[in-house]
Formats: C-alpha cells, structure tokens, sequence
C-alpha cells in the first residue's frame, strides 16, 4: 500500500506513520507533506497513491483547497482534532474522517472502509461540497473557560485571554493580568475552538489574541515576528508558509 500523510504536526505526521506500518509493515510512504502548496506541488509531479492521510487543518489553509487546484484520483481520509461541523458533513457526505489523537483500530477499520467504496472517498465533487458546507456554516466559538480554582472552579473569559503558549508537553493559558493556567486541551483543540477573528496559531507553540500584539517585525527566511505588549521578550515568530495568512487576518 502506497500513502501520502499530510500534516503539518510532526509528531502527529510521525505517530501516523509508525501506525501505518504497525498495521501493514509492507506500506510504502511516498510523501510526508505539511502545507496545502507542497502538496498541490506533489500531486501534479507524481502518480497518486493507494490512500491519501490529510490533516484538515495546514499551515498554509484548509486540506480542501487542494482539491481546488488538483484532482485526486485517491480515497483520503481526513483527520481533525476538533470541528463537529466537519464531522456532520462527514456524515452526510459518508467520507472518512479520524478524530485525534489516532488510534491504531481506528485506522485500519478506517483504512478497511475506503477500500470497500465503490467510488473514492476524496471525489473532488464530494470535497467541494464539504468545503462549501463548512465555510457558510455558523460556528459558535468559546466564550469561557472553567479552570481549577482552591477547592473548586472559577470562570475566566477568552476575552481575558492574552495568548497560549505551549512548552514542556503543557498548553499554558496567559490572561492579561500575566496570569498563567495549564489547560488540558491541545493546541490543536484551543485553535479550533476558539474565533479565529480574534485569535491566530502563530506557530505549533503559540496562539495570540489580536489585542496581545504590540508591532510585528521582519525576520529571517522570511518569517514574521510579533512582539507582545505584555511580554515584549518572547518570541513569537509567524513561519514564511503562514505569513500571507497572518497579514490577511490583521488586515480584516
């Protein structure tokens, strides 16, 4: 079985892999793509594989705008860590998905399932049904967080929230009084959870609340810098991929 695996997570693109060979040792990885321009670049240079493994989040755009630019002639299945406007279209659409963190089961029923389809999974008419589903449909973002609290919880607002960070296998909650909370959700979970009007996932560590940002800088390989109001010493850098989205939504 020959698969491409697009993810612009590593360690998830990794953990897919060592699953995939678990599950079928003979498995060729043709390709391990991280955002939506490598991969149309990919797609029109080589012949398509057994199964397609898609992230639906990239660092560069939505999984489904590469159906936009090339027509696969593969069954995908998409993976998302949360989005249950997406998981409802699935469903209508009977297209196959995988909620993270991927299970080894899950995978190969997933795997057994598209190769029962009479028609591929990824047909492009399908994907820009989908697509179109999810932009039109109205999300309800966050509002509030519920956080540990002495003997019991306490509220805290996402308007209160300057910007999350990620280090040491934690998600960190910074509030604007410079307090910080882990949190036990992912940085996967937190970016689609939350408006992404007012928050952007600047990198794989940090998400920033628009309010946060004190001036943006020029950096090296053509990367961005953003510099926060209330903690001017870290660095946040934005990577040349997601750049041309960051300035589309700062300038909003």
């Amino acid at each position: 079985m020959r698969v491409v695996i697009i993810e612009d997570e590593k360690p998830n693109a990794t953990r897919l892999k060592n699953i995939l060979l678990d599950i079928a040792p003979d498995t060729v990885i043709e390709a391990m793509l991280d955002t939506v321009s490598a991969s149309v670049a990919w797609f029109k240079q080589h012949p398509h594989p057994d199964v397609a493994l898609m992230d639906i989040r990239l660092a560069d755009g939505l999984s489904f705008d590469i159906f936009q630019q090339v027509e696969l002639s593969c069954p995908v299945i998409f993976t998302t860590a949360y989005d249950e406007y997406a998981i409802r279209a699935f469903k209508v659409n009977s297209l196959d998905y995988l909620l993270k963190p991927i299970e080894k089961e899950d995978l190969r029923q997933a795997l057994e399932h598209i190769h029962k389809q009479a028609q591929p999974a990824g047909s492009t008419e399908m994907i820009a049904e989908l697509l179109a589903f999810i932009r039109q449909k109205e999300t309800t973002y966050r509002t509030r967080f519920m956080l540990p609290f002495r003997d019991g919880y306490k509220t805290v607002l996402v308007d209160d929230v300057d910007f999350i960070f990620y280090a040491f296998n934690v998600t960190h909650l910074v509030l604007n009084d410079k307090t910080t909370v882990a949190l036990t959700q992912t940085m996967d979970e937190l970016e689609e959870q939350l408006n992404p009007g007012q928050f952007f996932r600047a990198n794989r560590q940090h998400i920033v609340n628009i309010s946060s940002i004190d001036n943006i800088q020029h950096s090296f390989s053509g990367k961005l810098k953003i510099r926060l109001k209330r903690d001017p010493g870290r660095e946040v850098l934005v990577s040349k991929e997601k750049v041309p989205l960051f300035k589309q939504w700062l300038d909003k």
